[in-house]
């Protein structure tokens, strides 16, 4: 007994050392990992092929299209170790068949894929789902093949491809089988500049066509913070799902905008507002009120003020909203919650309050493509005095009439019974979000003291007081202090007041008196002075950068630094005046003597909150010029 025990663990262990050897990587798999680490050193991992196989299926049950997507990828490992994650997300319109990790033998590999769902905050259900698993790389060259089965319930929520990913890859390959009785629209958006090969031909399966495109040495999605949304600037096919017919009956999905908007209607009809909790509010609100503005003012900033809110991002909670006494109760709710919320308190008081869907600045579309990728968001409109207004309950401290940058410029689905309103949210200039900084400023024994006014509006001030809002009350102050001195102990704040920082409708206004030290030395008989305390966009360098810069709002600083001269001192030098301007952006920086002070002057105006790369090394010279601006000391030397 003892010897076949022997026997079978030689056995086995001879077996499982010649699997794993097969699974070691060759030197010709360790060459292209070194070949490729050449051509992505940021990257880890590399797809060597990637094969997206989508295929079209009618469900009688259920009367609605379905899709199959096969993936499968080839990974392999461009370091000596690597871990990475992957993943596969669903909801209640869809589902994962199949989650299988095969060594490059085809053998199975023992990883546990976990199956969780998404939470937040744990305030609400969510049918948002993923599927995962760790994966660890032990060698260079060494190998994965991931093979995943999704399965839509509704072709409405297969709405594209994109070319880049998580990984670079060598090759990717989408085959899309569309039948015949699918009328299926593949609408090629950001093709120019990539070497994308098409083809199309007779499917000899079935009656239909299928389609073909294949990219080659394609690098992953750019990791660069503040960038356009991925439809700005990503190759990808939009899958525009217009009508199906079975049977000879023609079925409509998303054939139009008129389609579009009537799919998001039957789940606004479908709601049950019982406005009954909200009447008792609403009569609180608007009973003291002059004038009708002021009574959508107090319902409008009621909701910003009560009602937190959480998103709900998948699946059909990512298209409806929640009744209105659910979100009044619960004091939380998604954009689309929020925006039924103050579409019902509204009606009760008696105003033409109306539903509205758009799709913020992270979004290229506009409602001219009919998918549910144009649009990820809800507002609510009202019309008073026959002219709209737009009303965001997820921008805390955005006042009456007031729109974050974010949907600026963005076209509006405006609900109109059976038919629909498109219009455009008005755009604001950059000096709508208008900072101002004064500081006046002494010198006496090496030391500068004086007084500060800074004055926030826009979204510069929105900002501020969203913040403080979400701060303890007893922090905000040791907040503020920081905020002022920038948390350098050379620097000592006093004697600060405020405007109101509960009214959204005025200017934010802080005033202040500074004392600064070690910003003045002396050698001899000559003073240097560092004058600027904010050095702002000193480190807005964009030489590494892929992609367009988005700031979060057009921009628009005037500061202003006075310094009173010493008796017995003149000027020994001063930096340079810079200065840049073009259609997206005018900054200036000057320095100035009127009688016996300096007057340092900066003038930053972000016209357009995308900064193009085209225009990278243009700022980026201005940058370099400004940081020696900010390292050069102005001096005075005793008369």
């Amino acid at each position: 007994m003892k010897n076949h025990l022997t026997l079978l663990l030689v056995f086995t262990f001879t077996i499982f050392s010649f699997a794993q050897k097969k699974t070691e990587p060759t030197p010709k798999e360790i060459q292209l990992a070194e070949t490729l680490k050449e051509t992505y050193p940021d990257d880890h991992v590399a797809s060597e092929s990637e094969n997206y196989h989508i295929t079209f299926e009618f469900n009688k049950k259920t009367e609605k299209v379905e899709v199959l997507e096969t993936i499968t990828k080839k990974l392999i490992s461009l370091d000596s170790r690597a871990d990475i994650q992957v993943y596969s997300f669903y909801n209640g319109e869809s589902e994962i068949e199949s989650f299988e990790i095969k060594y490059k033998t085809d053998r199975d590999a023992d990883f546990y894929i976990k199956d969780e769902a998404m939470k937040s905050d744990d305030l609400f259900h969510n049918d948002a789902r993923v599927k995962y698993t760790n994966l660890d790389f032990p060698l260079k060259g060494y190998k994965y093949q991931i093979e995943t089965v999704k399965r839509y319930k509704d072709i409405k929520y297969f709405t594209s491809l994109y070319f880049n990913d998580d990984y670079p890859a060598v090759k990717k390959t989408f085959t899309i089988a569309i039948p015949n009785w699918l009328d299926l629209e593949l609408k090629e958006m950001n093709f120019d500049g990539f070497p994308i090969q098409k083809s199309v031909k007779a499917n000899e399966d079935t009656d239909g066509k299928i389609h073909t495109f294949i990219i080659e040495n394609v690098p992953a999605m750019f990791d660069d913070s503040s960038a356009p949304g991925p439809s700005y600037i990503y190759p990808h096919i939009l899958i525009l799902a217009k009508s199906f017919t079975i049977d000879a009956v023609k079925t409509n999905i998303f054939e139009s905008t008129q389609d579009l908007y009537n799919w998001y209607k039957t789940l606004v009809n479908s709601l049950e507002n019982d406005n009954t909790d909200l009447q008792e509010k609403v009569v609180e609100l608007t009973q003291d009120a002059a004038t009708d503005e002021e009574k959508i003012k107090n319902i409008y900033y009621w909701v910003q003020d009560n009602i937190r809110y959480i998103a709900f991002v998948d699946g059909i909670a990512g298209f409806k909203p929640d009744e209105a006494s659910s979100v009044f109760k619960k004091r939380y709710g998604d954009c689309k919650g929020m925006a039924n919320l103050t579409k019902q308190m509204l009606i009760e008081a008696g105003f033409d309050a109306r539903l509205t869907w758009i799709g913020t600045n992270r979004i290229a579309y506009d409602y001219s493509t009919p998918s549910l990728s144009v649009d990820n968001h809800m507002i609510c409109t009202i019309y008073n005095d026959g002219e709209p207004t737009y009303l965001d309950g997820t921008e805390k401290f955005n006042a009456y009439k007031e729109y974050a940058n974010r949907i600026q410029g963005k076209q509006v689905l405006i609900e109109n019974g059976d038919e629909f309103i498109l219009n455009i949210v008005p755009k604001a200039a950059a000096n709508f979000n208008k900072e101002t900084v004064n500081y006046n400023l002494s010198l006496e024994n090496e030391q500068l003291s004086g007084t500060v006014s800074k004055t926030y509006n826009g979204e510069s001030r929105s900002g501020l007081l969203q913040y403080l809002s979400q701060l303890q009350t007893d922090k905000k102050d040791t907040f503020l202090m920081w905020y002022l001195d920038g948390g350098d102990s050379n620097i000592k704040v006093e004697d600060i007041t405020t405007s109101n920082l509960t009214d959204r409708e005025i200017p934010v206004n802080i005033d202040y008196n500074i004392t600064i030290n070690n910003a003045v030395s002396s050698f001899d008989d000559t003073m240097y002075i560092d004058l600027d305390l904010e050095k702002e966009l000193s480190g807005y360098n964009f030489e590494k950068r892929k992609t367009d810069y988005v700031f979060d709002y057009k921009k628009h600083l005037e500061s202003t630094t006075t310094l009173k001269i010493p008796d017995g001192y003149k000027i020994g030098s001063l930096p340079k005046d810079i200065a840049i301007s073009n259609d997206n952006y005018n900054l200036k920086v000057s320095f100035t003597k009127t009688n016996n002070t300096i007057i340092y002057k900066k003038d930053f105006e972000i016209t357009d909150s995308v900064i193009k790369k085209t225009s990278f090394n243009e700022w980026n010279d201005f940058i370099k010029n400004l940081n020696s601006v900010y390292n050069e000391q102005i001096t005075l030397t005793k008369q």
